[in-house]
């Protein structure tokens, strides 16, 4: 898949850019809020700072009128706290002119790639595993293409925990929609796995691991539901393996439903062409091979619904000839019986390690352990 990498990089000057920003309120395209926390906070900075300017001119008159001090002395505090206002507006200006500026290098970049760019979508209604943990989901700087088949490029976020000990987890995604409903398969890559295991954020019982020939198992671990081997090798031939080793080694790949998801802890929606590149070469790799999926038909979804395919077909006058239904009639229909549909989860012993560990850790400060056995 080749690609128009200049949006991206060549030279935008400061009117084109806040003409744009402009367009993006008024079309109502903007980001919710887009602006709004650095108005506020450019607003208390400079009530802070009006604050204590007057306190401290008003003091320093004051004293001097009393015959306490010289007013000159009030202009070396008021200097500094001006520098100070003066710097933080400009970051503000700054901010916003690289968010501006940032929107109309992705929304410029994918309308030369046929693609359509979203500022955010709140909560999106995808099948995929990171879309389902925590609180506060969204996905930031969306480019969608619909040909040959809808494609969805974004970066996401999601935050697990409250207060003090909330965690906000960043992940990138692709998502290719497919033209037949699959049973849920996960490749964990080994590559891009923590100290402890796997980066996924479900784990999945060690049961349905199945091992495939060659090298693939020293990058991904394959997960399928019980007794859907036989379908995840027809799924996964040699050259779709050599392709998902040489092109997405350090990408999480989830099948779920009608849709392939690949993820990574890190932005994919950037300005950076070569990460680009890398995405438009892994989607690239894997086009031409979905065909060959979408072929695929789960055989314990044939007994009934082939029948009842027959059934309907035949439909014909009483006392007609006999009907023989063609033979498509007789294949499955598209879909999955419910025992392929979802992996069973698994038990996160690395996350339950972490917790005894820590829990030792604050029980042997405080003390606790020491009560414990004194006793």
């Amino acid at each position: 898949m080749e690609f128009d990498a200049r949006p991206l990089t060549d030279p935008v000057d400061r009117a084109t850019v806040a003409a744009y920003r402009k367009q993006l309120a008024a079309s109502g395209r903007a980001p919710g809020g887009s602006g709004v926390v650095a108005i506020v906070i450019g607003g208390v900075i400079a009530v802070i700072f009006a604050a204590f300017t007057i306190s401290m001119v008003g003091g320093f008159i004051a004293s001097t009128a009393a015959g306490g001090g010289n007013i000159l002395g009030a202009i070396g505090p008021v200097v500094i706290l001006g520098v100070i206002g003066l710097g933080a507006g400009a970051l503000i200006v700054r901010g916003i002119r690289g968010s501006a500026e940032r929107a109309y290098r992705l929304d410029h970049f994918a309308q030369a790639n046929g693609m359509t760019w979203y500022p955010e979508a709140s909560d999106p209604p995808l099948p995929g595993m990171i879309f389902s943990h925590g609180h506060s989901r969204r996905a930031k700087d969306i480019l969608r293409g619909e040909k040959p088949r809808l494609v969805e490029f974004a970066n996401y976020r999601y935050t697990t925990g409250s207060g003090k000990n909330q965690t906000t987890h960043h992940w990138g995604y692709v998502a290719i929609r497919l033209g037949t409903p699959l049973p849920h398969i996960v490749l964990d890559a080994e590559g891009n796995n923590a100290l402890f295991g796997s980066n996924l954020p479900q784990t999945f019982d060690k049961d349905q691991r199945l091992r495939l020939e060659g090298d693939f198992d020293k990058h991904f671990a394959l997960y399928c539901p019980e007794g859907y081997e036989q379908d995840a090798l027809y799924l996964f031939t040699p050259d779709i393996m050599a392709r998902f080793i040489d092109n997405a080694a350090q990408l999480d790949v989830e099948i779920v439903d009608d849709w392939l998801f690949l993820y990574a802890k890190r932005d994919f929606s950037t300005l950076d062409p070569q990460t680009w590149a890398w995405l438009f070469s892994v989607v690239g790799a894997l086009f031409d091979k979905l065909g060959q999926w979408e072929r695929w038909r789960d055989d314990r979804l044939t007994r009934a619904d082939a029948a009842a395919a027959a059934s309907a077909s035949a439909g014909g006058v009483a006392g007609s000839l006999p009907f023989t239904p063609p033979i498509e009639a007789l294949r499955p229909p598209p879909g999955v019986a419910p025992g392929g549909r979802r992996l069973k989860a698994g038990i996160p012993w690395a996350a339950i390690i972490i917790v005894v560990i820590a829990a030792l850790g604050f029980a042997a400060q405080s003390g606790l352990l020491d009560a414990i056995f004194s006793r």
